[in-house]
């Protein structure tokens, strides 16, 4: 119950954390930046305590989640600051700017995801948005290479997931069914490689669907800070979250097939000696 409790703790001063720093557009902001809160932390509590989740996946097999928190938490932290750079002037937020312009700057290129993301959340706003927009993007961005590079080292040299212990389809992927008629291998396999393809393409579908489901919506209201901040911090995280999945899902159907080939190998040995 402790570890659960940090953990809806740790979810909620996320979820919040933005509110308190960033000066608020309307009344009604903090008012459903606490609502979210309480969900997500209830959510998170009930998940982690429950014997066997139900929409939690890798509970049991640490760091995906931590990786995927860590990544969420960084990406949160450097948008916000450098929203917080075009409102108060200090040598930190002037860094974390000035790095975010030019890894930003590096990424825009033509059809690249930043100059569709950029284009499309600055159409109709004030001059300078697109600088703004973009720096605040390149920290997204790089956040999220980076851990997922860090996600890559744990499984080439840290062994993720056996650490010791054996893995628990039932507890890690609440939401895969086993007991299909398919092979388990070949769908885990299959969803692997589905989740990297929608990782790769949801950067560039992303400005789209935003064109599309706010046609007729004032500009202003998706250049707030808070805005920003969620829709930069959801159009990095959650492509970067799918490629996660998808090679935890690989790495799961490799250790399947070698568990296979063992069990195999065994029994043609056997049968050899006898």
């Amino acid at each position: 119950m402790s570890g659960a409790i940090i953990r809806a703790f740790l979810v909620i001063l996320l979820v919040i954390a933005p509110t308190f720093v960033l000066p608020q557009s309307n009344s009604d902001t903090g008012q459903m930046v606490a609502l979210a809160a309480i969900f997500a932390g209830l959510l998170t509590f009930v998940e982690y305590q429950a014997t066997y989740p139900s929409l939690v996946e890798f509970r049991d097999a640490a760091p995906f989640n931590r990786l995927r928190f860590g990544m969420l938490s960084t990406t949160v932290f450097l948008v916000t600051v450098s929203e917080m750079s075009l409102l108060q002037s200090s040598a930190f937020f002037d860094l974390i700017n000035v790095i975010g312009t030019l890894i930003g700057s590096s990424m825009d290129f033509p059809y690249s995801p930043v100059r569709l993301a950029v284009l499309t959340l600055a159409e109709g706003g004030p001059e300078g948005q697109h600088d703004r927009l973009r720096a605040a993007m390149g920290l997204a961005y790089f956040a999220s290479l980076v851990w997922l590079a860090v996600f890559v080292f744990t499984l080439r040299f840290g062994g993720w997931p056996q650490r010791g212990r054996p893995f628990n389809v039932w507890v890690n992927l609440p939401m895969f069914d086993p007991s299909t008629a398919t092979d388990v291998v070949a769908r885990l396999d299959r969803d692997g490689r589905i989740n990297v393809a929608l990782g790769f393409l949801l950067p560039f579908v992303t400005p789209l669907i935003i064109t599309m489901g706010f046609q007729g919506l004032n500009p202003s209201t998706l250049i707030s800070p808070h805005s920003v901040v969620w829709t930069i911090t959801a159009w990095s995280f959650l492509p970067a979250s799918l490629f996660l999945r998808g090679l935890a899902l690989m790495r799961i159907a490799d250790m399947l097939r070698d568990m296979r080939r063992a069990r195999t190998q065994g029994e043609e040995s056997r049968m050899a000696t006898a």
